[in-house]
């Protein structure tokens, strides 16, 4: 996704948002709205890494505890011309990744234990070059800006449905009212969403560019869906938007729909291959992990079961 499409869609979800306000609140309420979307970017802008990671219940890794780990993060990191970002792990048996931080100079990647322990060096060399791919796009700051706009939107209407209707009785439309507020948030989530896939397609391109391996990439991703499909996540069945942060979703979706907010995996690595061809690049045979070098504060488990049957 270019620019300026992204640009456009951002502007929609603002003027979504204010039309709302304008809605329940006429343009006392629109002015309202805009305040209030600025607050809260304001706030995300400067706090969003710091609670994602804790969501997660991440923890931080260095090169001392995780060589193989953090050193292969450097070395992608310098490949793409980019500070290093903090890297952290977390304990999970779900076998995802995602990147994090409002622009390159204060980002953070992080993978689960899950991940970890299902890919192999290249995959997971793929992996770590997608989430870099979105530090690079600086994808960070605009899925944050839009989760940020599109649950304003959802919280405005909420509002609009309990005290939006002493305006109506004043004069004005019940019905446009209502209308308002049960399409605004639906309306948002597509928006939302529509950015979610774009991004998508954009890090793949730019991880198989910094780790020179699509077909890992493609691998990776692969094993990914399948594993994400079958291994619950909690954080994000707690909170369903943090399902755009992940390289996978974290249910297996048919087909590129409205209501996905990745896209389809058959064509994400349909494109990496495709992409390999061009650059001439032959896939390579599989390599060892490195779950082995990155230690755990829980009890060990397979990367196929939570319950830790193979």
């Amino acid at each position: 996704m270019n620019g300026f499409r992204t640009t456009m869609l951002l502007a929609a979800l603002t003027a979504l948002f204010m039309a709302l306000g304008f809605t329940i609140g006429g343009s006392g309420g629109a002015l309202v709205a805009l305040l209030v979307a600025g607050a809260m970017n304001l706030f995300t802008f400067w706090n969003a890494d710091r609670i994602v990671l804790a969501m997660h219940g991440a923890r931080e890794v260095d090169a001392q505890q995780c060589p193989e780990f953090v050193g292969l993060v450097a070395g992608l990191a310098r490949r793409a011309n980019l500070p290093m970002p903090r890297v952290f792990v977390i304990d999970s048996p779900h076998p995802n990744a995602f990147a994090t931080g409002r622009d390159p100079a204060h980002a953070a990647v992080a993978a689960t234990t899950g991940l970890l322990g299902l890919l192999d060096r290249d995959e997971i060399e793929g992996v770590m070059a997608h989430e870099l791919g979105h530090v690079r796009n600086r994808d960070t700051l605009i899925m944050t800006m839009t989760a940020t706009i599109a649950g304003a939107i959802s919280m405005l209407a909420n509002f609009g449905l309990f005290f939006g209707h002493d305006r109506d009785r004043e004069g004005g439309n019940v019905l446009a009212t209502i209308l308002a507020v049960l399409v605004a948030p639906f309306a948002a989530m597509i928006v939302q969403m529509a950015i979610s896939r774009g991004r998508e397609y954009g890090a793949d391109r730019a991880g198989a560019e910094i780790s020179g391996k699509p077909h890992a990439l493609a691998s990776a991703l692969a094993k990914l869906a399948q594993g994400a499909a079958h291994i619950p996540n909690p954080v994000a069945e707690r909170n369903p938007a943090a399902a755009a942060l992940y390289i996978v979703p974290g249910m297996a979706r048919a087909g590129d729909s409205l209501f996905s907010t990745h896209p389809d995996t058959g064509n994400r690595i349909a494109l990496l291959q495709q992409m390999a061809a061009e650059l001439g690049v032959r896939p390579s045979r599989p390599s060892a992990g490195i779950a082995a070098s990155v230690p755990t504060t829980r009890r060990k488990v397979s990367a196929l079961d939570p319950r830790g049957r193979r």
